[in-house]
């Protein structure tokens, strides 16, 4: 099973090897983000550069339901960023549904890392509150979208809830959270993370192994705080054997999960808003992310 898993990788151009190559699936995902219209407002949620956010807004008055949406790019500062998933932020946004498309700090940026990425990610989220006090985004209706090392991230921000201390989010509780194609756990990915990403990732990721940081890796860690209390939408591709095991324990702790596996998906498909599978993805979100489905604006 693994080593399909990291044959699979390979072919959908996840590994570091293939960045780069022309016509790979993701460079189509990067071009389309490249095509993204312009955001309403690019907010800082924090006094460093990359602690900002691109907010896009349906047509309308509103208020409209919003999408916190987070990059992939293995927890690394030199793979992905907000300006790759922009067309898929921009997509949504065109379904009727804001998008706050964050920027946050990794591994090879300063304070990137743990404890610096989380606290990021934690500040973002907690930004909407000041954010909808001038634009017209419903805190009732928030979904945490993230993709990649960014649905790990989705998720762990879902979790915030069931964290003591600082960790504990209270300024926004999410309906709902989508995790397109990432992990829900960190220490199994330890050794897949060198074919996933061409270099380890997880253990510069938390600073240390999981021997010598078991608390951190736990409250890193979605599948350490299920059940998380709010609705789960996995979308499965290329890392489907970390991915079934952890919807599993997350419908056997109680929480309602609903998993979506198009045909024949690749990793960067199922985020590019011009191609079937990332349409479907999309469809998927505003149909099931939030109580009442968002439908396309005409």
């Amino acid at each position: 099973m693994i080593g399909r898993f990291v044959a699979a990788l390979a072919v959908a151009g996840i590994m570091a090897s293939g960045a780069g190559a022309a016509d790979t699936p993701e460079t189509i995902y990067k071009a389309a983000g490249k095509t993204a219209s312009a955001p309403a407002a690019t907010i800082s949620y924090g006094a460093l550069p990359l602690q900002a956010g691109d907010l896009r807004l349906p047509a309308g008055k509103g208020p409209f339901p919003v999408a916190v949406v987070i990059h992939g790019g293995c927890w690394q500062a030199s793979y992905d960023t907000r300006a790759g998933i922009a067309g898929f932020a921009d997509a949504l946004t065109k379904r009727g549904i804001a998008t706050w498309n964050i920027e946050y700090r990794r591994v090879g940026d300063a304070g990137g890392g743990w404890p610096g990425t989380f606290q990021d990610v934690a500040a973002a989220v907690d930004k909407l509150p000041d954010i909808a006090k001038r634009y017209p985004i419903d805190l009732k209706r928030v979904v945490i979208v993230g993709h990649s090392a960014g649905a790990h991230l989705a998720l762990w921000a879902a979790s915030r809830s069931k964290l003591e201390g600082p960790w504990r989010g209270t300024a926004v509780r999410p309906v709902s959270v989508v995790a397109i194609d990432g992990p829900g756990t960190l220490a199994p990915f330890i050794g897949i993370d060198v074919q996933a990403c061409g270099k380890p990732v997880i253990v510069p990721l938390m600073g240390g192994t999981p021997a010598e940081k078991p608390a951190e890796y736990k409250l890193a860690s979605p599948a350490e705080h299920l059940p998380l209390g709010v609705k789960q939408l996995i979308v499965a591709a290329d890392f489907t054997p970390f991915i079934q095991p952890y919807a599993a324990a997350a419908r056997q702790a109680g929480d309602t999960v609903e998993v979506l596996q198009p045909a024949n998906p690749t990793h960067f498909d199922i985020v590019t808003p011009t191609l079937p599978n990332g349409i479907a993805v999309l469809d998927f979100i505003a149909a099931k992310a939030f109580a009442e489905p968002v439908a396309p604006k005409p």
